[in-house]
């Protein structure tokens, strides 16, 4: 048997498993001691600001501590394993089997067998049924927990929504309750908090008919102002992802595009004053030594105050110090945006290649505004830019697709006629698979097949590759897992804990993603994909249907609807489309 020491020395980057960053506070064992897990790698791990929230929320408990963890790559994973070493967090090097509560963040659904991966290194049974008072309490968040259905039977709860308030509620109850089942049902009683052995489905057949127990609400997180936010983060010990100071501009995007589950999870919109984020970024900067700031939202170019946002940055913090700007919406480009910006490149996301498919998405972009910020960007210097485009949105034909192509030649044309021209015009479009998310007005969709996906990448590859254009696209089966784990139900489970028994880890890394750990999976468990990817009726009682988001069914449903009709709704700016969430928004 080999020490840890020993073992850092034979892998790949050791320094992904020591902890002591610069900046990272020194931690003592509380009454409840919890540790956010990260199923990823160090680097992108680091770069995540939603488990940096959490951390910062429960440390200012009293009694309370936080630490964390991170998926340790293959090598230092085996190597664990071989010599009976548990996983263990980075502050204070405790076994995450030794915790009160281990939570996991669910930022993407390819990550779920990484998951099992991280508990079985610590020693943890995977099943939540198969652990005792002994084991800790293991707990999901994050975006994806909106459907927790496919994890259900590996996690003892999850928090729905918003952590700031429910987090630190449950905190405070893990500081005085150490029965786990007295625990639970006092926990599940705290707005956003989901506790699946309290709360379940009943089959007929493959079809739900019913769910047993309480309805969940989504935790909102209403004041933003003055929510908890770390005026400082850890420095990674290797250069991370996004190695920078991260500001929360706001939370929520206006739009109400279609297709985008974000957009309607994070609703209403909450902002951040541009006092609040000033002062954020200089102590960041302060602290860290980061010489950029990134600004966290979903659609930063909405931000009302981001010209003065962007004044009082560049007034405020160190002259070396760049604003990084996050993926624009086109409409909303303006040149005051992108002057401290490098000159090299933009990224746009027209998402369709129509004015019709784009209202049928409620993207209400026109063809001039394209024009119109690639013009901008242009005069500004640029000379390459990104363009994201989805395929198999519902209603798409062949017409659509070449309206893609359409795109890139009026932008080549306008680049030609641009006299502010230095260098050759760099286009690179990426395509990805649409993907149907619950609490979307898609959720009902269909996932279209392999055959429809290739012929329609075939039109935009004729006429985009001989031009010198860059095309990239998704992995099919890649794609065609997220959507199954995404709309699964508790039936999926078993799917996932096959593929993690045949091999299956790190599966949002292509060098790791192997479709047959899945395709048998699947048959070993006697559930078929087709039941996930296929349409659903309206009548259907969904797997995620108990929970309650604010956003009525109704109003998805008269989405859906204006979306056949090729009706674009606009953004909530424009007025109050009647989503539900009346009186937790600023939209009247």
């Amino acid at each position: 048997m080999k020490t840890l020491d020993e073992i850092l020395l034979e892998v790949e980057k050791p320094s992904r498993y020591i902890g002591g960053e610069y900046g990272e506070p020194d931690l003592t064992e509380g009454a409840f001691n919890y540790c956010v897990c990260f199923p990823d790698v160090y680097e992108v791990a680091m770069s995540n600001l939603g488990i940096r929230i959490v951390n910062e929320v429960i440390n200012n408990v009293e009694g309370a501590s936080a630490d964390r963890c991170y998926a340790p790559w293959p090598d230092f994973g085996n190597r664990l394993k071989e010599n009976g070493i548990p996983l263990y967090s980075l502050g204070l090097k405790k076994p995450l089997k030794d915790f009160d509560m281990v939570g996991f963040s669910l930022q993407y659904e390819m990550s779920y067998t990484t998951i099992l991966y991280m508990l079985d290194l610590a020693g943890i049974p995977l099943l939540s049924k198969d652990r005792g008072d002994n084991y800790p309490i293991i707990q999901g968040g994050g975006p994806c927990a909106c459907n927790p259905e496919p994890l259900a039977d590996f996690f003892d709860l999850f928090v729905i929504g918003d952590g700031e308030d429910s987090m630190r509620e449950l905190a405070k109850l893990g500081v005085k309750v150490k029965d786990k089942k007295e625990f639970l049902e006092k926990a599940s009683k705290i707005k956003g908090v989901y506790v699946p052995s309290l709360t379940y489905p009943i089959y007929n057949g493959d079809k739900i008919i019913e769910f047993k127990g309480e309805k969940v609400e989504k935790a909102f997180c209403l004041d933003l102002e003055n929510a908890v936010f770390p005026h400082t983060q850890a420095v990674g010990n290797i250069e991370a992802v996004h190695d920078r100071a991260v500001i929360e501009v706001m939370r929520g995007c206006y739009r109400g595009c279609r297709f985008c589950q974000a957009g309607f999870l994070y609703r209403p919109v909450r902002k951040r004053s541009v006092e609040n984020l000033t002062t954020t970024a200089c102590d960041l900067i302060r602290n860290t030594g980061f010489e950029t700031v990134s600004m966290n939202s979903l659609s930063t170019g909405d931000y009302p105050d981001l010209k003065l946002l962007l004044k009082n940055l560049k007034d405020s913090l160190p002259k070396n110090t760049n604003v990084a700007l996050p993926s624009l919406r086109i409409d909303s480009f303006e040149e005051y945006y992108a002057e401290s910006a490098r000159k090299n490149s933009l990224t746009f996301a027209p998402e369709a290649g129509t004015q019709r498919l784009r209202d049928v998405i409620n993207k209400d972009i026109t063809e001039e505004e394209i024009e119109r910020g690639a013009e901008k960007a242009f005069n500004l210097g640029f000379s390459a830019i990104k363009l994201y485009f989805m395929m198999g949105l519902p209603t798409e034909v062949d017409e659509d697709i070449e309206g893609i192509c359409k795109i890139v030649e009026k932008i080549r044309e306008i680049y030609s006629q641009n006299p502010k021209q230095l260098r050759a015009l760099r286009i690179n479009v990426s395509l990805s698979t649409f993907i149907p998310k619950p609490f979307t007005p898609f959720e009902w969709e269909r996932f279209i097949s392999r055959e429809e996906v290739e012929h329609k990448l075939d039109i935009v590859k004729k006429k985009l590759f001989l031009k010198g254009v860059s095309v990239s696209w998704n992995d099919y089966e890649l794609s065609l897992m997220e959507a199954v784990l995404a709309r699964g139900d508790r039936k999926v489970g078993k799917v996932i804990l096959n593929a993690y028994n045949n091999g299956a880890i790190f599966d949002s890394w292509s060098e790791y993603f192997k479709f047959e750990n899945w395709d048998k999976a699947f048959k070993d468990a006697g559930v078929s994909s087709d039941s996930y990817t296929s349409e659903f009726n309206e009548e259907d009682i969904l797997a995620w249907d108990f929970i309650d988001i604010g956003i009525t069914k109704k109003f998805l449903l008269k989405e859906r609807h204006k979306a056949y009709n090729n009706e674009c709704t606009g953004g909530c700016q424009s007025g109050c489309k009647g989503c539900g969430l009346q009186g937790r928004c600023d939209i009247k």
